[in-house]
Parts: structure tokens; C-alpha cells; sequence
């Protein structure tokens, strides 16, 4: 695909995801039961039914965000991340657009304390399959804590306690029976420095490969070309495959990283802030191959930047103070988002 048409693409796509919005949010109900007694609600017992139905009392009540359901930002929740800093409690705000999405990953009450510092808070948060989830909020809000507990990397830590559970596809994450080891099969992890392993191109694609059993040579090769180029960087590798990987520029070891994290056709990939470390120019590629890769993968993406979360991402969590504040549709949560707070740190006035 050209560059020309992609950006094209990019662009009716946003295009199309806001009137979807402005679609989901008019016909909407102000609570949950309007959904559960519409005509095309999901049938009783899926697990999309189940999940939401589950939701604990402390995440507030789904509400519209547009006509009369539209929340007035100036009176919703006025200092909350005050009372959130004196220890009060708080609901987080979810969209009612996120009632038609089915989890794959579902994260329920999760709290985490290291030693006695409690770092995460009730974090209720439902990844919808297929999609990219954007977590964003001011540095030490507890973004990248949270993603490294979905993989269980945060187990390393000492004087570490979690309550609450996450969900993979239905099976629990933190249940004490789970072999962490084939848990972490089944995710991807990109993180923000470019970590490739000092052997080949070719070796460091099919490492996850290699040490899940496979050893057939053509079955080997098949999937490292396929995986680059859908990493979008067969092109300029392709004569290079056996060449070491630490030759490779930033942002070329990182596409060789979120290629590694792939292969193996994770249920998620997870992407704690995968640009910081490199330059515009390979910034876009990286976000252009997040564009490409959303339906196949679904993708959870932690960002300290406002405009690459409106790019890539179709929904997006806001954190503070180790909570979800609010969590909606992208184009919602930075155009019309229901608190203050949302809005405040989406345009730069703290953070």
C-alpha cells in the first residue's frame, strides 16, 4: 500500500469512526437496562451479556453523549482528582459505545500495591477484540503498571500483592494455577526501547518459534517473511535476514521487535509507549504498521502522546493517580469527553 493511500484510508476512517460515534451515542440509552431490553441486544448467557452484567457497583452507570443524555462537563464531576488525591472514592466514567464491543481481555477490581504503596486502584477496564486501546494520563499515573500485569512481568518484583483478576479470552490471568510461561505465549510485548536479540534478522523473528518446538526450516522461513512483511519491513531487510539485528537502525529494531511479538499470532499485543525512544520519521512507520495490524491483533497501546492516541487508537482509557477516570471511543474522549478532568488533561492544561 502507497503512502498516499494510506493516509487517504487513515483519514475516512476517522471520519467514519465519528459518525459511528455520533450513530452509537444518539440511539444509546442513559443506563444499562435500556441496552439489555433493546431489540439487538446480545442473547442471554453470551459473554459479552456476562460481562458487562458483572460490572461492580463501583464503575457508574453507562450514560449517552450526545442530545439529552450529554453530560455538562462544567458540573459532572467537579474536583475529582482532588478528592481522588485526598483517598475519596470514585466511579469511573465509561462511554456507552463500549457496549457494543466484545473483551478479549477483561480487567476486573484490579488493585496492586507495591509494599504498601497501593499502585493501581479498582481498575475495571474491558479491551474490546481487534481494536486498539489507548491508556494515556500524566507520567507515574500507573499506565505501564498496568500493562506489565497483564503478562504477569510485574511478578519479578518483591513485596508485590494484587487483588482483584484479569480475564484472557474467559481464562483467568492471576488464577494460581496459571503456567505464567505459556500465559505469556499468548500475549505480545513491545516495550519502549527497541530490545532485539543479539543474533540475526532471521533468529530473532522466529525466536517465539524456536522455542515453542518448531524446527522445520521452511515452516521457519515461511513465517519470518510473512510476519516482516506484516511488520512492514520485509522490503528493507529481506537480504539482510542473516545478518545481526543490532545493525539495524531504531526504528528498524523496533519493527523487527513488534514482528518478534507477532509471529506467533498472540491474542494481544501489548505496547508500552513504543515510539518514545525514536525519531518522527520512524514514529509514523510504527504507528502506520499499528494501523495496519488493528482487526488482525487486538492491541492495548500505552502513550504519553495525545496525538498518536487520537491516530492509532479506537478507544482510549484516562488514568490518574493509579484509577480510570474515564474510558470511551476515541473520538469521544477528545472531542466531547462527559468529565472536566478528561478534557483538562487532553489539552494540555495540567499533565
Amino acid at each position: 500500500m502507497h503512502d498516499e493511500d494510506l493516509i487517504e484510508d487513515r483519514r475516512q476512517e476517522r471520519e467514519a469512526d465519528e459518525r459511528d460515534s455520533d450513530q452509537e451515542d444518539s440511539a444509546a440509552g442513559s443506563i444499562r437496562s435500556d441496552f439489555w431490553n433493546a431489540p439487538n441486544a446480545p442473547p442471554e448467557g453470551s459473554r459479552i451479556t456476562s460481562y458487562w452484567k458483572s460490572l461492580p457497583s463501583d464503575v457508574e452507570e453507562l450514560t449517552g453523549a450526545a442530545g439529552e443524555d450529554q453530560p455538562d462537563r462544567s458540573a459532572g464531576a467537579p474536583g475529582c482528582l482532588d478528592a481522588i488525591a485526598r483517598g475519596e472514592e470514585f466511579a469511573t466514567r465509561m462511554h456507552a459505545s463500549l457496549l457494543d464491543e466484545e473483551p478479549v481481555l477483561e480487567i476486573e477490581s484490579f488493585s496492586l500495591w507495591y509494599g504498601d504503596d497501593r499502585a493501581l486502584v479498582d481498575i475495571t477496564l474491558p479491551v474490546p477484540r481487534g481494536q486498539v486501546t489507548a491508556l494515556i494520563g500524566p507520567s507515574g499515573c500507573g499506565k505501564s503498571t498496568l500493562i506489565r500485569s497483564v503478562n504477569r512481568i510485574n511478578d519479578l518484583i518483591d513485596n508485590l500483592r494484587v487483588e482483584g483478576d484479569m480475564k484472557l479470552n474467559g481464562d483467568s490471568i492471576y488464577d494460581p494455577g496459571v503456567d505464567v510461561i505459556e500465559l505469556r505465549k499468548r500475549m505480545g510485548m513491545v516495550f519502549q526501547k527497541p530490545n532485539p536479540f543479539p543474533m540475526s534478522i532471521f533468529e530473532n523473528v522466529v525466536y517465539p518459534l524456536r522455542i515453542d518446538g518448531v524446527r522445520r526450516r521452511a515452516v521457519l522461513e515461511e513465517a519470518c517473511e510473512s510476519t516482516l512483511r506484516s511488520a512492514a519491513l520485509w522490503d528493507e531487510v529481506k537480504d539482510r535476514l542473516h545478518e545481526s539485528a543490532l545493525d539495524l537502525s531504531g526504528g528498524q529494531q523496533q519493527r523487527l521487535c513488534i514482528a518478534r511479538a507477532i509471529v506467533a499470532k498472540p491474542e494481544i499485543l501489548l505496547m508500552d509507549e513504543p515510539c518514545s525512544a525514536l525519531d518522527p520519521v520512524a514514529t509514523n512507520k510504527i504507528e502506520d504498521l499499528i494501523y495496519r495490524l488493528k482487526g488482525r491483533y487486538t492491541i492495548l497501546i500505552v502513550t504519553h502522546n495525545m496525538q498518536q492516541a487520537s491516530r492509532t487508537s479506537r478507544f482510549t482509557a484516562f488514568m490518574y493517580m493509579g484509577r480510570i477516570i474515564e474510558y470511551g471511543a476515541t473520538g469521544d474522549m477528545f472531542r466531547r469527553p462527559h468529565l472536566k478532568e478528561t478534557e483538562d488533561y487532553i489539552t494540555g492544561r495540567y499533565g
